[in-house]
């Protein structure tokens, strides 16, 4: 069984046209590789608990994303939460209008 058939129909925003479109990006650009650099220097402290961060931080869950508050809240300060319904991992894909609103309210209350 594959992904989709376990957890629903494929995204909207992942039609070739889009995926090809976000691919080339990181293609032509030469940005693939520093892309993925979080990963590869961050390896290290796999496992290890973070440092909590006085940081201001902002949450925005779509649907399908799920637990991420109990993770979220012990090593951030979290001072803006929104979950929404619709959109996915692909958010800002498949509902940019809500990503958008959502980042221009949490940061017009930090100024």
């Amino acid at each position: 069984m594959d992904w989709f058939a376990a957890h629903g129909d494929k995204p909207e925003a992942l039609d070739r046209d889009a995926v090809l479109t976000n691919v080339s990006l990181y293609w032509f650009t030469n940005t693939a590789g520093p892309s993925a650099r979080l990963y590869k220097e961050a390896a290290s402290a796999w496992g290890a608990p973070p440092e909590r961060s006085g940081v201001p931080t902002g949450v925005a869950v779509f649907r399908g994303d799920t637990a991420i508050r109990r993770l979220a809240e012990p090593w951030h300060a979290i001072s803006h939460w929104s979950e929404f319904e619709a959109g996915g991992h692909f958010a800002a894909m498949e509902v940019p209008e809500l990503l958008v609103g959502d980042v221009r309210t949490f940061f017009r209350d930090l100024r």
